[in-house]
């Protein structure tokens, strides 16, 4: 499915900014390539020289940058308006392929890795296998199974049910059943393993959501998945899920939104990893009224990422990495449309520059791949996804995102047809929600009684 990568053997692209991302700088540099980074600079130039053909590719006013890592996205939900369209409007089959078709977006985005925490079915895991096996095209992909729920439910409120599996997640009721389904996750073959630590319940009173798991409860999931080999990631937005999730051991944090002190010293102390993931937030924030949300949210999130950011910045500053996710997969953020955005919350919201943002948005990035020596920078020996964009990212992030700014992708030294439009999509048959009216029909509202 898609247009497979053209392979072009040895290639020097000339005359570009070359953002290595080792640290901070850049120069205008050639980078020489094959599956994997071989030099830049003068040995860039001495190794093209010595090669039977190589392929040239003019850079000039671009950045050439590693592949944007995208560590917080949903490939396998297709953009649902409602949590109510994707528990129970999807279907397995038909889901993977319409996951299939959604992945070349954000590869032509210039994401050229992502990471999945949680599936509808298996979908997931299902395209990620597809995409190792050159079935269909993609970024690379590292995956998690369904998010483990307690019975009191997460961000779907009354619909995560009291027991059994719903859309993307599995609700746990004992200690024994954390542990079983953890053990059959890593058999089905998951990268990751999802805890939602926080959730909606009606008549909300505190922070942001409230946590749903006990710290015991987070050691024991966190224990048992060490044991076999697989990480663990949590979704926490409010203080104590953020300060237990670090304390129980968890190797990266979602959010960690409405930080208190407690929670901070706990993350700073066992140094875990935070994807922000404010992009969602911001979208809506910034355009919720241009698409239908309502003013409330808008300014509940606009306040949250206010709030936050500053917890977050501090952070940083003590050696938190912090990650780039976007939560593509919604209707509030689409899939090839917001991948950049993270970066410019980073840079606006907490005051990083935007050479720090990139370094967020590629190699720290390569944390949540678990592959921090194999991607994520252009240095010699590392695998070959480099992205040219038009302009001077290193100035100005939000290039990324503006129309045709993505010259040139490759995955692994592969060039990504990014030209070839992608086929029409036409409406699927009971795929999305239908309502009987915007509104109720009441006398007033059609009698003007």
């Amino acid at each position: 499915m898609g247009v497979q990568p053209t392979v072009l053997g040895p290639t020097l692209m000339e005359n570009g900014r070359v953002f290595v991302a080792d640290g901070l700088d850049s120069a205008i540099q050639p980078i020489a390539f094959a599956d994997r980074i071989v030099a830049v600079g003068s040995e860039a130039l001495a190794w093209a020289a010595e090669q039977p053909s190589v392929t040239r590719i003019d850079a000039s006013g671009m950045t050439v940058m590693p592949g944007l890592i995208d560590a917080h996205c949903h490939i396998s939900f297709d953009e649902p308006h409602s949590n109510d369209e994707l528990f129970f409007h999807r279907r397995e089959g038909l889901a993977a392929i319409v996951a299939a078709y959604n992945v070349q977006k954000v590869l032509r985005a210039g994401v050229t890795s992502i990471l999945d925490a949680d599936t509808i079915f298996s979908v997931s895991l299902d395209l990620r296998d597809a995409i190792e096996g050159g079935v269909t095209v993609g970024p690379r992909m590292a995956c998690g199974g369904n998010a483990l729920f307690t019975s009191v439910g997460g961000t779907a409120g009354m619909l995560v049910p009291d027991e059994g599996a719903v859309g993307y997640l599995k609700v746990t009721r004992s200690r024994d059943e954390i542990i079983t389904e953890i053990r059959q996750q890593a058999k089905r073959g998951v990268d990751w393993i999802k805890i939602h630590v926080t959730g909606l319940i009606p008549r909300q009173r505190g922070e942001g959501e409230i946590q749903v798991w006990n710290l015991d409860e987070l050691k024991l999931a966190a224990d048992t998945a060490h044991e076999l080999g697989l990480p663990i990631v949590g979704h926490c937005r409010n203080a104590s899920s953020t300060r237990d999730a670090a304390d129980a051991g968890f190797d990266m944090i979602l959010h960690a939104t409405h930080m208190d002190e407690a929670a901070l010293e706990a993350v700073v102390r066992a140094k875990a990893p935070i994807v922000p993931t404010l992009t969602f937030q911001a979208v809506l924030a910034e355009h919720g009224h241009k698409v239908g949300a309502s003013a409330f949210l808008q300014d509940l999130f606009a306040r949250e990422i206010e709030a936050s950011s500053k917890m977050l910045r501090r952070a940083y500053d003590a050696g938190v990495p912090i990650l780039c996710g976007t939560e593509s997969g919604f209707s509030i953020t689409p899939y090839g449309e917001w991948h950049w955005r993270e970066l410019q919350v980073l840079v606006e919201n907490l005051g990083l520059s935007p050479a720090e943002a990139l370094v967020c948005a590629t190699r720290e990035g390569a944390r949540a791949m678990k592959l921090g020596d194999t991607i994520g920078t252009l240095e010699p020996g590392r695998l070959a996804d480099v992205i040219a964009v038009r302009g001077d990212v290193t100035r100005d992030v939000t290039l990324l995102g503006r129309p045709n700014a993505i010259a040139h992708v490759f995955k692994e030294g592969r060039r990504i047809d990014i030209e070839t439009p992608l086929p029409e999509r036409r409406p699927l048959p009971s795929w999305r929600v239908s309502t009987y009216s915007q509104t109720a029909a009441t006398r007033a509202a059609t009698l003007n009684w």
